[in-house]
């Protein structure tokens, strides 16, 4: 049972960290949208635009960061991390209590809060590579996966209460202090961090920004999971600002049936994340790739049926339930095989490069999901992304490669 399994005390404060980060976006979930939407009257326009322009100016701003978060202890970098995301966050509520906010502090913000979030998670994935044991991988991922789709079945019917009582941008408030108390936690983390260790004098050359994308796009298993990877998490993503329009203006949903519809669902991710060990124990990692991968792309077309009432949220819930269920499987794997492929020296780098990849797939389907959606309706567009999705299988490696371990991998890249 993933459950009883014990990986130790450094890993208990870095999973609690995260769980209370992971609760704070929880009950923030979806919040700068929303706040476009209900406080700035944004249109579908410029709701994509604030879901994909932040995120790809973050990206960009990553690219620099790989190599730094490389060489430099992980624990310093995930707080520093922490603390910049809780002092972006936190110019929201004090801008809009001035009655200063803006179009384009939402777009700040959401770009520095992307390229943390890009930095933050490189540093803690070689953290967790550093400490916890191979066999021990999948258990942790697994762990993180739970927690994270826990947080968003909790958080968004309380956010939704709390904007309905005190105001839409009380979430951003807690999710910005979530930062403060996991910055916290992580410094509550006790043991001496080994110096990373590098014989390149210039650590931080042109050359060392790529490295992560060359070992990805070299590694025979790694490269077709990217490049799926990046289409399905772009797709599904550019439908969330389309359906915010559409639910909350056109089809005239309250919030907090707006976020019911996304958190109820969830509870599929505690599910499919608590399945991951035994399935693959079952049927093997490369099962895993090829079948849950497929089923993760086959339900997005649902949401171009959505109606008002009861039944379009009945549809959203199902549709959501599909993809979170097959998401939450399928996606501790993949961080698993990913850290078990990559050499300890390039670990940041390659998570860094998968991110920025995935961040930037996001911001340009979200925008171009956005602008159709301007040009024809918010329910073609999800049309065209959920017909889209289904040829994202076709990526999917068709090999074996990807159920085999290489033990020896990072000390034949010493």
């Amino acid at each position: 049972m993933v459950g009883r399994r014990r990986l130790g005390r450094k890993f208990g404060w870095l999973w609690a960290s995260y769980a209370v980060s992971a609760y704070g976006s929880g009950l923030g979930f979806g919040a700068l949208p929303l706040i476009a939407v209900l406080v700035l009257h944004a249109g579908p326009a410029e709701v994509s635009a604030l879901s994909a322009v932040g995120p790809a100016v973050g990206a960009l701003i990553a690219v620099p960061l790989a190599p730094w978060v490389e060489f430099r202890r992980k624990r310093p970098v995930m707080i520093t991390m922490d603390l910049a995301r809780f002092a972006a966050m936190a110019t929201i509520p004090v801008a809009y209590a001035s009655g200063w906010l803006s179009f384009a502090q939402l777009l700040v913000v959401s770009a520095v809060v992307a390229a943390a979030k890009i930095a933050f998670n490189a540093a803690s994935g070689a953290y967790l590579k550093a400490f916890v044991r191979p066999d021990d991988l999948l258990v942790a991922n697994a762990r993180f996966e739970s927690t994270n789709w826990s947080s968003i079945a909790v958080g968004p019917p309380l956010g939704g209460a709390a904007i309905g009582l005190f105001g839409p941008v009380t979430t951003v408030v807690a999710d910005a202090l979530s930062y403060l108390l996991s910055a916290l936690g992580i410094t509550a983390i006790r043991g001496q961090e080994e110096a990373p260790r590098t014989t390149d004098k210039s650590p931080l050359r042109a050359g060392a920004l790529l490295d992560g994308w060359r070992h990805i796009l070299g590694h025979p298993g790694l490269r077709p999971l990217y490049l799926n990877h990046m289409l399905v998490a772009g797709l599904i993503m550019a439908t969330e600002p389309l359906l915010a329009v559409l639910l909350l203006r056109q089809l005239g949903f309250p919030p907090w049936q707006y976020a019911l519809a996304f958190a109820a669902p969830c509870l599929g991710g505690l599910i499919g994340s608590r399945l991951a060990r035994r399935v693959v124990a079952r049927f093997g990692r490369h099962w895993v790739f090829r079948t849950v991968g497929t089923l993760r792309a086959i339900w997005l077309i649902g949401l171009a049926f959505v109606r008002p009432g009861v039944v379009g949220l009945v549809t959203v819930m199902a549709v959501e339930l599909a993809i979170i269920t097959s998401m939450s499987l399928y996606s501790p794997v993949l961080a698993t095989y990913r850290l078990e492929h990559t050499p300890k020296h390039l670990v940041a780098r390659t998570l860094s490069a998968w991110s920025i990849g995935q961040q930037a797939a996001i911001a340009v389907l979200t925008a171009l999901a956005g602008l159709l959606a301007d040009i024809t309706s918010p329910r073609t567009a999800l049309t065209v992304a959920g017909l889209l999705i289904l040829t994202t299988p076709l990526l999917l490696p068709r090999h074996e490669q990807t159920s085999q371990h290489e033990p020896e991998l990072s000390r034949s890249h010493s």
